[in-house]
């Protein structure tokens, strides 16, 4: 029987064979001349639902050929597993120039005669990081204008089939799709694919990749850009080399092209940074050694004779200050005089960056005509949804036509309903921060006295003191409860944003983004915002601790400051979601492939077709996008709101996206469908995200130095109180900690031994000593630190904002040369197309109306004369 079954699948396979002696490894129709634009499939499941899913199809694709698309069907017999119908759709060239015209797209009408800047100098030195021109520039640079059917001559139509490219072409198709009705349900009128994919009509809806990835196509009218872009951008071993943008452009469209300039752009200023940052980190190592503060709490004189305070109540012993040696001169490694200088050049770096980028993008925009791009063009494009679900109708101001909207009373309750789940969202993040202290206060007193009586410990007990090892174990345990809470989040924030049924897709992408955002600030955020600013401040003294709910004592510092907690923080939970996001993003695909593929591996080229292989990727969604700005825009907030904390943080970030730039071109062109192409003009809301944060930054950052890090006491004491001309860092130590009487302990405070009968112990303050008649109260010096923590927050936020916004003020957003070939090349275009215009009006006076045409020809001219003028 096997050998039976294994000689008819030979025969059908020898049928198939026959049948096409051509590769199904193509992009065109069967005929091999019309190109196939997109591709719907489907099975058929004989379930209950069969007969009304085949109606919908039936209405679907009757209506799609009456909007003029031509379609082609692939019967499930010809598939890999023989259950899926494929449905191949090409839009002729009537459909094309008819939908260009609605859409608003830019074609060519002459060649750019502009030169091109100046040579750059470094060119010579930059020539390693650069691609072949043929790469970076795949087609000439031309003037173009707005489609119109009625001046086809005015535009450099060489040929029909290519005049609009693929992404074009499969925009206008999707366009189409988008909008195109199925039938009424319910005293309903049903339209769009994406419904029709949600009822699982259709199992799948995408354009094709022009090849396959590692070889060429065998067709010669084929372009290879799936293979150049593989070939040179999403291998690993290019990192070095430029991005081939313009490519990017032609094949995945604007709105891929914004992300990966911005992200290139990003990476290159991240470079500066990080030299800065590893410059600081360096000084902080080769500065250890002369740290008078961490020598002092090492020396065994002075250290080893300071007897501090227990770090929790009955159970924790007396300790002595030696024993947080290491710690101490790791902590100077990032708490030291080059944290405030770095601190002052991030707030001027991000200003750079965001000034740099505005230019940056200035010059995309006009060198891919989108200077004059119309966010009012996308604001009229309603989405489908929103039609579908809106029944009334009023006229809109702007058109003049009736069309869907929303009532105002709807929109009030669905925006409530939004509010109050994304505030309850919220909630959650704080109340599970709120149950990662109480970990922290309940395990501190497990981990002193584990330290404290296993002997396997006692090595390392220097460098993982219970402060650290309560602070490692809650940011893995903080880390775990951020991704458990995305991956819930996520979902909710799309169900809400649904609910309110946004009325554009722009419109639809800010909400979305502003959830998001908000939810994953403070997920990300709230623990770094917990260490750098709560912990330690509100301790009280001993005999008179602070406790949270009554129960809890509130942590300490260590004595050598918080600021290497709050490193140690910043560090997992950096390093820890871009290790778990490039998992997600490449390998996770990568295996899904594989196992989707597993049985197509030994078939013949010439039978698993280009439908069929695009069908077996994952679906790139129309949120993969988003997901990845978002994460680069949390990656950002670490570098730069809590940086002072962390100096090596941009070069964790730069190495991070130099492998992300390569992990997300190569998922794309080798893991994923190709994506629709979507028009765009700008990084869009986010651009206003970081310019927020960006101003945050500066208030945190100098926080950060006054209150986390240990500079402004040492500067107070160092001018002040120090006594020593010959080091005036010396006795530092002993002046930062105060002393208490330990008859005065209450008996919950109390620790249970005493064995060397200590009188007195220390702790991290400045209160009078128990002989003072202001007993435990604060000293004159605690109020000149604190005079000067403050006084040190409005210098330096002032200094960075003035010199912030007199660098945004001096740099453009836009470059003088980039201004004037705008106007150059409004001018020429003008030109151009009124030439044109006469030329039509002078063929029109040889044969029509003269009277009517010479006034026409007369008004002609003189708008010419008026363009040159101005």
């Amino acid at each position: 029987r096997q050998s039976g079954r294994r000689y008819n699948l030979f025969l059908k396979r020898r049928l198939r064979i026959d049948k096409r002696h051509q590769s199904k490894d193509s992009i065109f129709f069967r005929d091999g001349v019309r190109r196939i634009d997109f591709v719907l499939s489907y099975v058929d499941d004989l379930n209950k639902e069969w007969e009304k899913k085949l109606e919908r199809r039936k209405e679907f694709e009757s209506n799609l050929q009456k909007a003029g698309l031509e379609l082609e069907t692939e019967d499930k017999k010809e598939s890999e597993d023989g259950k899926i119908y494929f449905v191949k759709i090409h839009a002729p060239w009537e459909v094309l120039i008819t939908y260009a015209e609605v859409l608003n797209i830019k074609v060519p009408i002459r060649e750019n005669d502009i030169p091109s800047t100046v040579e750059n100098p470094l060119d010579c030195i930059l020539a390693p990081l650069r691609l072949p021109e043929r790469v970076m520039h795949p087609e000439p640079d031309y003037f173009t204008a707005p489609f119109s059917k009625d001046k086809q001559e005015l535009y450099l139509i060489n040929d029909e089939s290519t005049f609009f490219s693929p992404s074009m072409r499969n925009r206008i198709v999707n366009y189409i799709l988008t909008r195109c009705p199925y039938g009424t349900e319910e005293g309903k009128k049903k339209f769009g694919i994406k419904r029709l994919l949600n009822n699982g009509t259709y199992s799948a809806a995408y354009p094709l990749h022009d090849c396959q990835y590692w070889k060429k196509a065998n067709d010669p009218n084929c372009d290879n850009e799936r293979y150049t872009l593989y070939m040179e951008w999403a291998r690993f071993l290019r990192f070095y080399k430029e991005q081939p943008l313009d490519l990017i452009r032609k094949y995945y469209g604007f709105f891929f092209f914004f992300f990966f300039a911005w992200l290139g752009f990003y990476t290159e200023m991240l470079f500066l940074a990080a030299v800065v940052g590893l410059i600081c980190f360096l000084y902080g190592l080769f500065t250890m050694d002369e740290n008078m503060s961490s020598k002092e709490i090492c020396d065994p004189a002075i250290g080893g004779e300071i007897i501090m305070c227990p770090l929790c109540d009955r159970e924790c012993d007396y300790w002595r200050l030696n024993t947080t040696c290491e710690s101490s001169e790791y902590s100077h490694l990032f708490d030291n005089v080059a944290t405030l200088f770095f601190a002052i050049f991030m707030g001027i770096w991000v200003t750079l960056f965001l000034e740099f980028w505005k230019r940056r993008q200035a010059r995309l925009k006009y060198e891919w005509d989108l200077v004059d791009f119309e966010e009012e063009q996308q604001q009229l494009q309603l989405r489908p949804e929103y039609e579908a679900k809106c029944t009334q109708k009023k006229k809109n101001p702007v058109t003049q036509e009736m069309e869907p909207y929303l009532p105002i009373t709807s929109q009030a309750v669905r925006f409530c309903i939004s509010g109050t789940t994304v505030l309850f969202w919220v909630s959650l993040i704080i109340a599970s921060m709120i149950a990662v202290i109480v970990y922290r206060l309940a395990v501190y007193a497990a981990f002193a006295s584990l330290m404290e009586n296993t002997q396997t410990l006692q090595p390392i007990s220097g460098l993982l003191t219970p402060q650290l090892a309560t602070s490692v174990t809650a940011s893995c345990l903080n880390f775990v409860i951020i991704m458990i809470l995305n991956f819930l989040y996520e979902r909710i924030a799309i169900w809400i944003t649904d609910m309110e049924i946004p009325r554009t897709h722009m419109e639809y992408e800010n909400r979305l983004t502003m959830k998001m955002f908000l939810f994953q600030f403070v997920n990300y955020y709230s623990s770094c915002f917990y260490v750098a600013f709560f912990k330690g401040k509100f301790v009280g003294y001993p005999g008179a601790y602070t406790y949270m709910f009554n129960r809890w004592r509130n942590e300490e510092c260590d004595p050598a400051g918080c600021l290497i907690e709050l490193t140690t923080q910043l560090t997992i939970v950096m390093a820890g979601k871009q290790i778990w996001g490039n998992i997600q993003e490449a390998i996770v695909p990568w295996i899904c492939n594989w196992w989707g593929r597993r049985k197509a591996r030994n078939n013949p080229e010439n039978l698993y077709s280009r439908w069929e292989q695009d069908h077996d990727l994952q679906i790139f969604g129309a949120l993969g996008l988003f997901y990845e700005y978002l994460e680069m825009v949390i990656q950002f907030g670490f570098i730069t709101l809590f940086v002072a904390s962390f100096p090596l943080a941009p070069l964790l970030a730069l190495m991070n996206n130099i492998l992300e730039i390569r992990v997300d071109s190569w998922k794309l062109t080798t893991q994923y469908r190709r994506p629709v192409a979507a028009k765009a003009h700008s990084i869009g809301v986010w651009q206003e995200i970081l310019n927020g944060m960006a101003i945050l930054s500066v208030v945190t950052n100098a926080f950060i130095v006054a209150f986390t890090s240990d500079m402004i006491p040492r500067l107070v004491y160092y001018y002040a109180y120090s006594e020593s001309e010959d080091s005036p860092m010396s006795g530092y130590i002993n002046n930062s900690l105060s002393v208490f009487q330990i008859s005065d302990f209450p008996d919950r405070n109390k620790p249970k031994m005493n064995p060397e009968n200590f009188v007195i112990c220390r702790y991290r303050d400045y209160r009078y000593p128990p002989d003072h008649e202001r007993k435990y109260l604060h000293t004159m010096q605690f109020w000149h630190i604190l005079a000067a923590k403050l006084a040190f927050i409005i210098i330096m936020e002032h200094v960075v904002f003035v010199v912030k916004f007199f660098v945004a003020w001096m740099i453009p957003d836009v470059p003088s040369d980039v201004k004037a070939k705008i106007k150059r090349e409004k001018y020429l275009t003008q030109k151009i197309l009124h030439e044109y215009e006469l030329e039509k009006l002078k063929e029109r006076l040889c044969q029509g109306d003269k009277q009517a045409t010479e006034k026409e020809f007369i008004a002609t001219e003189g708008r010419m004369e008026l363009s040159r003028a101005m």
